[in-house]
């Protein structure tokens, strides 16, 4: 098949951009001719809250990436539109993640649709936006409009799309392991390499720190489990947080001294790059994604991937890809919880929890998904 994939992809970096890059790869494995079409200009600057959208990662040399979607520029989109109808594609896959980038797409998808020829997929991060503006539910209409099919990702996002009344062209894919940061690294190897001691525990708060996703619940819990250890006279694990500020890190460091919490942190603040990410997951003893809402996260395929635990809260989709007690540890979104379930799993870890996630992995590989899509594109 002609397949086009639509979204971030390198230069551009994060998530979306891995997950678009991935995807493709996967297509190209099955033989399929694959382009990824991403943004020259994604968004503008005063909308970017990171330090960079940029990514210093050479592309992968397998994947076509055409950098040239610019996100507010209306002659552009016809432009692009027009260019992608004529390639008549048998498939066309675009994200979805924030209504901002619904003008350019549906524009875009919108005249590819003239060539009466192309499927077209979406596979929606969010459909309902985290943080709310002005003009969301027009703009998301606008996108939706031109799609045949959409995925989402876990059930939270498939329940989001009956407010836009499309639950009859959705499906339920669950989102496939990130298998593209490397392989898993022996703990003290990964230790050495981020200068950590190897007789130090380690839980890993990892990506971009925004306030939905919980991280000061996370600080105020580190609080409440150290004073339980240093009583039971055990050594204290220490928290890694991993990932770049999304807003104002003022208000976290002022927590982090209010709660006299610092020797038990350690603080890589900045962007990761991918080939550093198989450091940090390699050296953690559980993950803890303390969401105060969610619809899914990256981090738990990235979890699965590199065979660690993990803690996430009973919110939106987090709950859908982890068993309590069996693949990891689930808790409800406040410090209490959280800390009790951290002590739980120090002091009375299911030996058999690493076993169980190297089972239910299996179950999430990009080929399936790709064949699933197919499959429905096909019907």
């Amino acid at each position: 098949m002609k397949i086009i994939i639509i979204g971030s992809a390198n230069p551009l970096r994060g998530g979306l951009a891995a997950f678009n890059e991935r995807l493709a790869l996967a297509c190209i494995e099955q033989k399929h001719s694959t382009i990824n079409y991403s943004f020259s200009l994604q968004y503008p600057s005063f909308l970017f809250p990171g330090k960079s959208q940029f990514t210093h990662d050479k592309p992968n040399p397998a994947l076509n990436i055409k950098t040239c979607i610019n996100s507010i520029n209306p002659l552009n989109w016809i432009k692009i539109g027009w260019e992608i109808k004529n390639q008549k594609p048998d498939l066309i896959l675009v994200k979805f993640w924030i209504p901002f980038i619904g003008a350019s797409l549906g524009t875009i998808l919108r005249i590819v649709r003239w060539n009466k020829k192309t499927k077209i997929v979406c596979i929606v991060d969010n459909i309902i936006p985290h943080e709310k503006r002005i003009g969301d539910k027009f703009l998301t209409r606008y996108f939706i409009k031109p799609i045949h099919f959409f995925i989402a990702m876990s059930q939270k996002v498939f329940s989001d799309l009956a407010v836009f009344k499309i639950q009859n062209k959705s499906h339920l894919l669950y989102h496939p392991l990130y298998d593209n940061f490397g392989k898993i690294v022996n703990k003290n190897d990964a230790k050495t390499h981020l200068h950590i001691n190897h007789s130090d525990q380690i839980i890993l708060f990892f990506g971009f720190i925004r306030a939905y996703k919980g991280l000061d619940i996370l600080l105020k819990a580190v609080n409440i489990y150290v004073d339980h250890f240093k009583q039971q006279q055990k050594k204290v694990p220490l928290l890694l947080i991993a990932g770049e500020f999304y807003e104002d890190s003022q208000k976290y460091k002022d927590l982090i001294q209010n709660l006299e919490i610092s020797q038990y942190l350690i603080l890589k603040t900045d962007f990761i790059p991918d080939n550093e990410v198989k450091y940090y997951f390699s050296v953690a003893d559980l993950i803890v994604q303390p969401y105060k809402r969610a619809t899914q996260s990256g981090v738990t395929p990235l979890a699965y991937h590199f065979e660690i635990p993990m803690l996430v809260t009973n919110v939106g989709g987090l709950p859908e890809m982890v068993e309590h007690n069996i693949t990891g540890l689930i808790s409800e979104p406040n410090e209490f919880d959280i800390a009790q379930k951290i002590i739980d799993f120090y002091e009375y870890q299911p030996t058999n929890i690493i076993n169980n996630i190297i089972i239910e992995k299996q179950k999430f590989s990009w080929d399936n998904f790709l064949n699933r899509i197919l499959t429905i594109t096909n019907k």
